[in-house]
């Protein structure tokens, strides 16, 4: 290959593909070169300049006509998952977008499934013109004693894993307790990566001073949780790369470009990420090249803003191939009339047309999940409603913990209130918008069920199932009537995983995600409508979330705070341990 590449930019071999008469974005330099031209063999960049020589009766030659040559956009974090659908059918929405590689934490799926899952989702990546970057899950389980979850990674799983191809690092670093006490199987899972020269990606929503500079310390390079600009800086200023998300659940990306603009502080150590992405928000917005307008509506030069998405990506992660536009790198390349708008029109994966004006042009392989990725719905026996009975208390415990949500937020608060009870079992109040919910174990057949109680969703008759449930996604239930509970909890059961919404003992909309209770197999344009239907099913309900399974995914997630329920019960967070319903 590489003496073809020679010969091409000599002259003395044809190139595949000669790119001419554009405006190349050069993020090398952080400059626009006017009238150059790209000369493209064997999937990678020859020349860029004059490219006249490098035409012969094979070459394929585009005329540019003036808009401009853009490197192929990456995401430097993202949970895959989060859109619900697979490699192919991501991709598929991707693509079209501009975005050409992606940095994946898989460790939702490994969670269910194992390492077994990442290795499932690389033998897909292979097939793919998107190029799929691969981070070791760190903290699976996120929390092991609170939780039960499908899959354990411990020190010799990591060690493993850092020998599989295409990956590029140790993926967030959620544990920061463990980080900063020098637990001995973080630390062990620290050096690992270290000693095979890997990136260890950073999960410090908050931090600074003393406790900043101790986590920095312990080799972590990176950081995509900040949300307002005076961490960003801090950050920035102890060197770590900001990994600035713009995502469906997070959006912090105009917080933080604020400052950094204000400020006039160089973005060479800024990258662009979306952490979780919706499949209706990457058909509507779309993907890094929504963050890039947005850091251009922001202030941002419109180069500086690519770069983001570009170079400083690569080189963060060591993928010296991709980037930029210079001879020898891997040629993934994106035309754009309009800096300013930025709108992808041809995009080229490794020299090859693979999409034209928001429309894929490439025909994506097939992949056939294997069954055991759709065997995860495992529970000990059918539910019934007396499953989600809530004992109530007696003499002076009389009141219950209730856990709050707040809509487009993550956090919960806690609040102590006295509920009705009849029989000695505590009851929903409808009028105080408290409804039943528990979490359902899903792995190993444990028969746990986690019972609490739940207010800010509105919800007034109905139930709420999803199998979706960060990071361990045992099955989260929502409702007023343990009878419609039951109903919604069997109905994810049968689908082999999903979201569902049941009203008067049937399902009157579905999202059904067979791999890992995770992921449909079928297009974005299809989930995007079956979720959106979700939701419109979910307001009959009476909720007036934005997103009600958003919200209700994080329920389980032990390690944000304040107050969360898992399969083995309510967990306070602050106090990382089981507590109590009952006050």
């Amino acid at each position: 290959m590489g003496s073809n590449l020679v010969k091409a930019a000599l002259g003395e071999m044809p190139a595949d593909v000669v790119l001419k008469n554009g405006n190349l974005v050069n993020v090398n330099t952080a400059e626009v070169e006017r009238s150059v031209d790209v000369a493209v063999k064997d999937g990678r960049v020859a020349l860029v300049g004059d490219a006249k020589h490098c035409v012969g009766d094979t070459t394929r030659v585009v005329d540019i006509r003036g808009e401009f040559i853009v490197p192929g956009l990456l995401d430097a974090h993202i949970h895959i998952e989060s859109s619900m659908l697979t490699l192919t059918q991501f991709a598929r929405a991707v693509l079209p977008r501009g975005t050409t590689g992606v940095f994946i934490d898989p460790h939702e799926i490994v969670n269910v499934l194992g390492l077994k899952g990442m290795e499932i989702l690389m033998e897909e990546g292979k097939r793919l013109p998107l190029k799929v970057f691969f981070e070791v899950p760190s903290c699976v389980p996120s929390a092991p004693s609170l939780e039960t979850n499908g899959a354990e990674l411990g020190p010799r799983e990591v060690a493993s894993a850092m020998k599989f191809g295409n990956v590029v690092g140790l993926a967030e670093m959620m544990n920061v307790p463990g980080v900063l006490s020098g637990d001995e199987t973080v630390s062990r899972k620290l050096e690992i990566a270290k000693g095979f020269g890997r990136v260890i990606e950073g999960h410090a929503p908050g931090m600074g001073g003393k406790e900043l500079a101790a986590y920095i310390s312990a080799g972590i390079h990176s950081d995509h949780e900040s949300s307002v600009g005076k961490e960003a800086v801090e950050k920035l200023r102890r060197g770590m790369k900001l990994e600035i998300r713009e995502g469906s659940a997070a959006r912090n990306l105009s917080a933080l470009m604020k400052d950094i603009v204000k400020l006039v502080y160089d973005t060479r150590h800024c990258l662009l990420a979306t952490d979780d992405k919706h499949p209706g928000d990457l058909l509507k917005e779309g993907h890094i090249d929504h963050a890039i307008r947005l850091a251009i509506k922001e202030g941002v030069e419109p180069v500086e803003a690519i770069q983001m998405a570009t170079l400083n990506t690569a080189e963060h992660f060591g993928i010296l191939e991709l980037g930029s536009i210079s001879p020898g790198k891997v040629a993934d390349i994106v035309i754009v009339k309009d800096l300013e708008k930025f709108t992808a029109g041809r995009v080229f994966a490794s020299g090859k047309l693979v999409a034209d004006k928001g429309r894929m042009i490439a025909k994506l392989q097939g992949f056939a999940y294997p069954d055991f990725t759709k065997a995860t719905i495992n529970l000990k026996k059918k539910p019934v409603a007396k499953d989600f009975t809530v004992k109530a208390g007696s003499g002076s415990k009389t009141k219950s913990k209730v856990i709050c949500v707040m809509d487009g937020e993550i956090t919960t608060e806690m609040e102590i209130l006295k509920l009705k009870s009849k029989n000695g079992e505590f009851l929903p109040d409808v009028s105080k918008d408290v409804i039943r919910a528990a979490v359902v174990e899903r792995h190993r057949r444990t028969g746990n069920v986690g019972l609490g109680f739940v207010r800010g969703f509105g919800l007034n008759k109905g139930a709420l199932a999803s199998s979706v449930g960060h990071d361990s996604h045992n099955i989260t239930v929502l409702g007023v009537e343990k009878e419609e509970m039951a109903v919604a909890v069997d109905e994810i059961q049968k689908s082999g995983g999903g979201q569902v919404v049941v009203l008067n003992g049937k399902a009157i909309a579905k999202v059904e995600l067979p791999i890992a209770g995770l992921l449909s197999e079928k297009p974005a344009e299809d989930v995007a409508r079956e979720v959106d239907a979700l939701n419109l099913a979910a307001r009959r309900l009476g909720t007036k979330l934005k997103s009600p399974f958003m919200t209700m995914a994080f329920l389980s997630l032990p390690v944000i705070p304040k107050l969360r329920l898992t399969d083995k019960g309510l967990v306070d967070v602050e106090k990382f341990s089981i507590v109590n319903l009952l006050d």
